[in-house]
């Protein structure tokens, strides 16, 4: 399958575009988010010349700008760029989602496109809130959430004196009801129906436990948070009361200190908790700039010694387009302060031009002014290695206290820490996937009568290597031989060891035409080395002539048989135990037939056993779906496959092998 295509296979709206923003391709849901049929979509075909539509004439006129400035950016500058857009939505609620871009290349053709897609932030819904928040707080208004189902309103923060007029973070509905007056809880109980798009603004007169009564005005808007998320009801909410208190003030900064509070430990969690370079950006660039004030933040990566730029929705695309690419060793702020490890403030352009007069302006500075200020933190200490850096800007006369350049640099360091660990272990995942793959052995081609797939996925525990196997070979007799096994452990050394047992197997079964023979022998040899370890092995010899099938298996799961019908059933071979721990083991085998058009799939036990499924559940899945991928005609690759991609969601933490051999 294309890889281009690979991208367009998940269940998020995802679209390929040209460099002009013209739709290639998209999937599904895509289409359905945007409230279209695919096919308008996708525009039309003349011979062979195709005209996409345009991607952002497809969006809503509100986010229509937004839409087009992502791609153009990830275009122009082959960076990765986000921001949070609403699609249309079904049934009138806007769907808020993180949209990415990120600049891809077709492995087919080679052209340059756009892979625009929503991020999975099902485990970090706050994400798709700070916008709103910010939007709220610089228009003085206040934001909360209300969740029909829990009966719950949960106040996000905005205008600090509003936030004095709700102290609780959260508070359940029957409690605010009572706060409203009496003649106004009809309609503020409207107003938590849900509404078709946004609802009008509303006039109520809210008691505070402190000063008394305060008149309010609140407006009510459906959100979908996330693609396929959940639904929840927004409100925005303005004090129109002229006189406030000395208690309201203190209540503010409280509330505000509180949610401060908040904000820090969900952001130094979420960076220590990120698992990919891609979840560290999304963090540091939905939080950075809500949780320091500021107005925008970008997030500056090393990679062979100059940076990959990347901004929030706070630094327009065209902003940062001077930076990207640039050298570390160039005369600049951002540079330097990640090439020394040293924190930079710049107070104003004046002070920027007198301490970097060669250097490249960054465009924010130059738009704004003399007053626009800006800091860059590295994300390493002086004398390591430069990982990266951030810059965030500051509107007119901010200068950021010592406890605040303090915070900053801990969560500098947090992100830098995480930063390393990520690299490290993708540079470990990367060598143990190249040493794995060098281990594996590539099918016969051509097998006259039968078709042959196999597929392999590593396991999320240790090294992400470990001692599963896969063999076809042709004997000397003509029958194929076809082995599966699983060596204990997930290291290098189950790996070393696997190595082995298929080398002994194989030569072995050049001169012993018995699988059971050849199992008997492998483990007489396994047990004479006094091999550390031990290994489970299902071993057939099948003759593509007749489908005469002769198996012996080594303690390993049994072997599925399935039928053209969609119909499958279990074999659970002759044989005896593991090898490598009973000596003078004598294997048995039996023999059957594998009919035309019926396949036979041998798995190990992390495709059909894991922590919420039992092995005779998961075997009568995989033969399920085995059956299932018959009747639908797959092929065996595309029936592999199928089997691979159910055992993930066993969340099983073992590697993972399935040999499929179809008679045709």
């Amino acid at each position: 399958m294309d890889a281009s295509d690979e991208l367009l296979r998940g269940a998020d709206p995802a679209a390929l575009l040209t460099l002009e923003g013209a739709i290639r391709g998209l999937n599904a849901a895509m289409a359905t988010a945007l409230g279209r049929p695919a096919e308008q979509c996708l525009g039309c075909d003349f011979g062979e010349q195709f005209l996409g539509r345009d991607f952002g004439d497809l969006w809503p006129a509100s986010q229509r700008m937004s839409a087009e400035s992502l791609v153009v950016h990830a275009a122009r500058t082959k960076a990765v760029a986000m921001r949070v857009l609403d699609f249309p939505g079904r049934g009138g609620a806007p769907v808020a989602c993180l949209i990415e871009a990120r600049p891809v290349k077709d492995s087919t053709s080679g052209e340059q496109l756009v892979w625009v897609h929503a991020l999975d932030t099902r485990n970090d819904l706050a994400s798709l809130l700070i916008p709103f928040r910010m939007a709220t707080t610089a228009a003085d208004l206040g934001l909360w959430m209300y969740s029909p189902h829990e009966h719950q309103l949960e106040w996000l923060g905005g205008a600090p004196a509003l936030a004095a007029t709700f102290p609780d973070p959260t508070a359940s509905l029957s409690r605010v009801i009572s706060a409203v007056h009496p003649d106004d809880q009809g309609a503020f109980r409207q107003l938590l129906r849900p509404p078709p798009a946004q609802s009008p603004w509303l006039r109520l007169r809210y008691l505070t436990q402190h000063d008394g009564w305060h008149q309010l005005a609140a407006q009510t808007r459906r959100i979908q948070l996330g693609y396929d998320g959940p639904e929840r009801i927004f409100g925005v909410v303005r004090d129109d009361t002229k006189q406030e208190k000395h208690r309201k003030k203190a209540q503010a900064a409280l509330a505000a200190e509180r949610q401060r509070a908040k904000e820090i430990a969900d952001f130094s969690s979420a960076l220590i908790t990120a698992a990919t370079e891609q979840e560290l950006q999304q963090v540091v660039l939905t939080r950075l700039a809500a949780t320091f004030g500021a107005s925008g933040a970008l997030l500056a990566l090393v990679d062979e010694g100059r940076l990959r730029i990347s901004t929030d929705a706070g630094i327009a695309m065209w902003e940062a387009e001077a930076l990207h690419g640039m050298s570390l060793d160039h005369p600049t702020a951002l540079p330097e302060a990640i090439r020394t490890g040293r924190p930079q403030f710049i107070r104003d352009r004046e002070d920027y031009v007198r301490r970097w007069p060669h250097g490249a302006e960054f465009g924010r500075l130059a738009r704004h002014g003399f007053d626009y200020a800006f800091s860059v933190t590295p994300l390493s200490e002086a004398g390591n290695q430069p990982l990266g850096g951030w810059l965030v800007t500051y509107g007119s006369g901010h200068r950021p206290s010592l406890d605040e350049q303090t915070l900053m640099g801990t969560l500098a360091d947090l992100a830098g820490q995480a930063l390393r660990r990520i690299r490290l272990q993708q540079a470990r995942v990367e060598l143990a996937t190249a040493l794995q793959q060098t281990m594996l052995p590539t099918l016969p081609e051509h097998l006259p009568g039968l078709e042959v797939a196999a597929r392999y996925r590593p396991s999320r525990d240790g090294l992400d290597i470990g001692g599963d196997w896969y063999d076809a070979f042709v004997t000397p007799d003509g029958t194929v031989a076809l082995e599966i096994g699983d060596a204990q452990g997930h290291d290098v050394d189950a790996a070393a060891f696997m190595g082995q047992v298929r080398s002994f197997m194989r030569g072995i079964a050049a001169r012993e035409p018995h699988p059971a023979a050849v199992l008997t022998c492998t483990n007489e040899l396994l047990v004479t080395m006094g091999a550390a370890r031990f290994a489970s092995c299902t071993m057939l010899h099948l003759d593509p002539r007749d489908g005469r099938v002769t198996g012996a298996s080594a303690g390993h799961v049994p072997v599925l048989y399935a039928c053209r019908d969609g119909s499958h059933s279990i074999r659970e071979l002759a044989g005896g135990p593991v090898l490598g721990v009973v000596p003078d083991t004598e294997y048995r085998e039996e023999t059957f037939t594998l009919d035309e058009d019926s396949a036979l799939v041998m798995v190990t036990d992390g495709v059909v056993e894991g922590p919420g499924l039992t092995l005779e559940a998961g075997l009568e899945r995989a033969g399920t779906l085995a059956g299932a991928a018959l009747y639908d005609g797959l092929n065996t690759e595309e029936t592999a496959d199928r089997i691979l991609d159910a055992a993930v969601a066993v969340d099983h933490l073992d590697d993972v092998a399935v040999l499929v051999i179809r008679r045709t």
